[in-house]
């Protein structure tokens, strides 16, 4: 990808979808890249949303699970995504930053029948939710995953647009609005995504510990065999190694002598923070 005139080509020169909203300001020169997720049932009907008046908000761009790229309005343009936001001093994140939509359903909820539901009455699979406490609140919910594919659109738009406009910093938006925004929430890795960009050592990771009794294995997915130590008993101390989809490769800190150094495949769901 490139960037021509403050809009996105392909590298065959080839403009991407384009559907401009009005809900954009003056020019802008940006400094910093902030993540949200629409919170909405797909791509179109986020798009669409936020290319009408009444909906009074507004990004740069929009991309869907499966990749597609949507460009709403130019980078050089304020765009109506970051509302009441401040970051180190600076007020009113709109007029400095390029907003990026992931589709996501967002935080969903755990009804009786033991499924998940978004606010707009969708039911989610539990291969698609992982169960986290946010790190602005105290409770457990849901949150609706990040499939690869988005992922990797993301980091490579995300790259583009760093190198273009030497943007300062990669933040969420429940980074410039805490308390009063959520998204991109705890599905979204943020700290490693910021780090590639930025080519900064990523921060400290925070412990977690199992949830529940956890099988731990040899691959990222339920087809590999389980590892002789499984199933972990919850509050089992793990440090993350590495990510697949929403799968972790994880250290066990907690072992007995005769497991010492197990190292494998657990499902993120099941991992929370460590008190």
């Amino acid at each position: 990808m490139k960037i021509l005139r403050h809009k996105f080509h392909s590298d065959n020169g080839e403009p991407i979808r384009v559907e401009r909203t009005p809900n954009k300001g003056e020019t802008m020169t940006p400094r910093f890249l902030v993540m949200h997720y629409t919170a909405g049932p797909g791509l179109d009907s986020s798009v669409h949303w936020l290319c009408r008046p009444e909906a009074r908000a507004s990004a740069h761009l929009v991309i869907g699970r499966d990749g597609t790229v949507v460009q709403l309005a130019p980078f050089n343009r304020v765009t109506w995504h970051a509302g009441a936001s401040r970051w180190n001093g600076i007020q009113g994140l709109n007029r400095h930053s390029i907003g990026i939509e992931l589709d996501n359903a967002g935080r969903l909820t755990r009804q009786g029948d033991g499924k998940w539901t978004s606010w707009f009455g969708r039911t989610y699979p539990d291969d698609e939710v992982m169960v986290a406490t946010h790190r602005h609140e105290t409770e457990e919910a849901g949150w609706h995953t990040f499939p690869a594919e988005q992922l990797g659109v993301a980091l490579e738009v995300a790259a583009v647009l760093v190198h273009r406009y030497e943007l300062e910093e990669v933040l969420g938006h429940d980074d410039i609005s805490p308390g009063r925004k959520v998204d991109p929430g705890p599905a979204f890795p943020l700290g490693s995504f910021r780090a590639r960009l930025l080519g900064r050592e990523e921060a400290e990771l925070p412990s977690l510990e199992t949830s529940t009794h956890l099988n731990i294995r040899t691959g990222p997915g339920t087809e590999f065999e389980r590892l002789e130590g499984s199933p972990l008993a919850p509050g089992t101390a793990v440090e993350v190694v590495e990510e697949a989809q929403d799968w972790r490769l994880v250290d066990v800190l907690d072992t007995p002598e005769e497991l010492r150094d197990l190292q494998g495949w657990v499902h993120g769901r099941f991992l929370r923070k460590r008190e």
